[in-house]
């Protein structure tokens, strides 16, 4: 789920103070928040208001403008061509207006913290070793690491509310720097007793039409569907299973043999979960990139230095074999 802060929540309030411009603030807050959780539902929960009241404030954004900006069906919402043109164009004037707002404030008090927001990404050997290096080198600089939801990444950093977000894929991205620094390979969490846990290694043709529990709320380590968008052929997608609650809920349907998960390598090698069995994908498409999401206009030196050191680290990694892995349990 997207989920936004109480910051996030205190800022629409404040915005602008004539109430005409903070009027079209929260009108620009709730398409936002639709836009970013593909549903209304989602979208209210994030802003802890009530359904009909993003969609009524949604309405009014789009006859203000005249304008049809999402399409809607029985799966949620989706911004029409003419729509994500707009908010492409908008979301950067906002963010603006609400950095130059608040940023300053927020500038002095974080000024020696570098914020770094982790999106289904395991605690594996590269981000170890990468903050391990940092903070030899930084020792001024006092870190704050924490898990952001898909649906945020990009708004967080706009926003600055991370400094560096790391995470799968997310698509071309125009609003802010983004870099590959090291690929993982896909795991399928997997039932003991299931058919696939006796294999040494499953293909995405195994999970065709299988069940992939996707939590909700989407802030940790196990990967959501649309964060492979484009890797895995229409033809052996599993089928969605949006799971109400966090990942621990997912865990548990998995373990009593509901559908199944996927996370990367450095994940699933470093936690092992009782009553299932961690699989690697083997063959075609079996990885996908992590990437570190930043602005260039943040003004913290720290930003460049780490990613200096995460550039050169990348540029040594040798690329894993798309057929190796073994399975464990």
């Amino acid at each position: 789920m997207f989920c936004w802060n109480k910051d996030d929540r205190d800022d629409i309030r404040r915005a602008p103070l004539m109430s005409q411009n903070g009027r079209a603030f929260r009108l620009l807050a709730f398409a936002f928040a639709a836009a970013d959780c593909g549903s209304l539902r989602r979208a209210a929960a994030a802003l802890r208001v009530c359904e009909s009241s993003v969609s009524r404030n949604v309405v009014k954004l789009e006859q203000l403008l005249e304008m049809q900006l999402f399409e809607r069906d029985v799966r949620g919402v989706r911004l029409t061509e003419a729509g994500q043109a707009w908010t492409d164009l908008v979301r950067t004037y906002y963010d603006g207006l609400q950095e130059a707002l608040l940023g300053p404030a927020r500038d002095n008090r974080n000024s020696k913290t570098l914020r770094i927001g982790l999106c289904a990404v395991g605690r594996g050997e590269f981000l170890k070793c990468l903050i391990d290096r940092f903070r030899k080198s930084s020792p001024d600089v006092k870190l704050a690491i924490e898990d952001v939801a898909h649906e945020q990444c990009l708004a967080a950093v706009r926003r600055r509310r991370f400094d560096i977000v790391f995470a799968p894929g997310l698509g071309k991205v125009t609003s802010c720097r983004a870099e590959v620094l090291w690929q993982e390979r896909i795991f399928v969490l997997v039932p003991a007793g299931h058919s696939l846990a006796e294999k040494r290694v499953v293909t995405w043709t195994d999970l065709a039409g299988m069940q992939l529990l996707v939590p909700v709320s989407t802030s940790g380590p196990l990967l959501d569907f649309p964060m492979l968008e484009g890797i895995v052929a229409d033809g052996c997608r599993p089928t969605i299973n949006m799971c109400q609650g966090g990942q621990a809920s997912v865990v548990f349907n998995v373990q009593i043999g509901q559908g199944i998960a996927l996370a990367g390598e450095s994940f699933a090698r470093n936690v092992a979960i009782d009553a299932t069995a961690w699989k690697p994908l083997d063959g075609h498409q079996n990885l996908f990139p992590i990437k570190a999401f930043w602005l260039e206009t943040n003004p913290k030196r720290a930003v460049l230095r780490l990613m200096g050191l995460a550039t050169k680290m990348a540029n040594t990694i040798v690329r894993p074999a798309p057929s190796q892995g073994a399975s464990f349990r």
